[in-house]
């Protein structure tokens, strides 16, 4: 098993690996799986690849990721039980960066200046939507179809409409971006502050550097957001111990 060009939706081959695996008994209920890093290097496969075929069998109640901790076995397959394959998380912003790239870069040339107002506001929307506890992407997602808007070509708008509502169609794609809002990850407004300022500026290559760039920063948030989360705790943990010690040599 191999991450080359040819290869059709790789992250389904490993997860009926790991399926059978389980079924085998070779992990059993309760027990970790190996660690992201080590499956990786078993299958020569990429990071992204053993996270999406670990949470193609999460969608289907196989196994529970416990954040710090790893994936656990929490029930066996039947014979018949077979992960379900949606679109993940993954391919979903690998296909918006080549099309919202593409439609930044388009945009810029067609743009308007009460539709740029009308971005910079929402820009303002997604800091205050990353500062509410209970904040929703909602306007991440008119920020990014007020752009696809912009192109005049409905096309485009359709398709860039479409790849958002597969973030919550797909069981798959939803679970990790749940993953990332409960992990903090949120809607950076630097980077989408960048593409405006180059759609303001009217600059084709400038929209599409910044769109890539922002849409590049999504998948490696979704790659890291556990990662990012075992960090922080640790940090808390070893303050906390830190300021126990210090009380007790008061």
């Amino acid at each position: 098993m191999s991450d080359k060009p040819g290869h059709d939706r790789l992250y389904q081959e490993l997860a009926r690996v790991l399926l059978e695996e389980i079924a085998s008994g070779k992990w059993p209920v309760g027990s970790r799986l190996p660690a992201e890093r080590e499956l990786a290097a078993i299958h020569n496969v990429s990071r992204p690849t053993v996270r999406e075929a670990i949470i193609a069998l999460e969608v289907q109640g196989l196994v529970e990721v416990r954040i710090g901790s790893g994936a656990y076995v929490v029930r066996l397959p039947g014979k018949d039980n077979l992960p379900g394959f949606n679109i993940t998380a993954f391919e979903l912003t690998e296909a918006r960066l080549l099309f919202e790239s593409e439609a930044a870069a388009l945009a810029a040339t067609q743009i308007a200046d009460e539709e740029l107002e009308a971005i910079a506001a929402l820009v303002e929307e997604i800091a205050r939507e990353n500062n509410d506890p209970a904040g929703t992407d909602r306007a991440d997602r008119a920020f990014h179809l007020a752009i696809a808007r912009a192109t005049r070509n409905s096309a485009i708008y359709n398709a860039v409409e479409h790849l958002w509502d597969l973030r919550q169609a797909s069981p798959e794609a939803a679970l990790l971006h749940a993953k990332a809002r409960t992990a903090n990850v949120k809607p950076v407004v630097e980077e989408h502050s960048a593409i405006l300022t180059a759609l303001r500026q009217h600059d084709p290559a400038g929209a599409r550097a910044a769109m890539r760039h922002h849409l590049t920063q999504v998948i490696d948030s979704l790659l890291f957001t556990t990662e990012e989360r075992q960090i922080e705790e640790a940090r808390k943990a070893a303050q906390a111990k830190r300021e126990r010690y210090s009380r007790a040599t008061a």
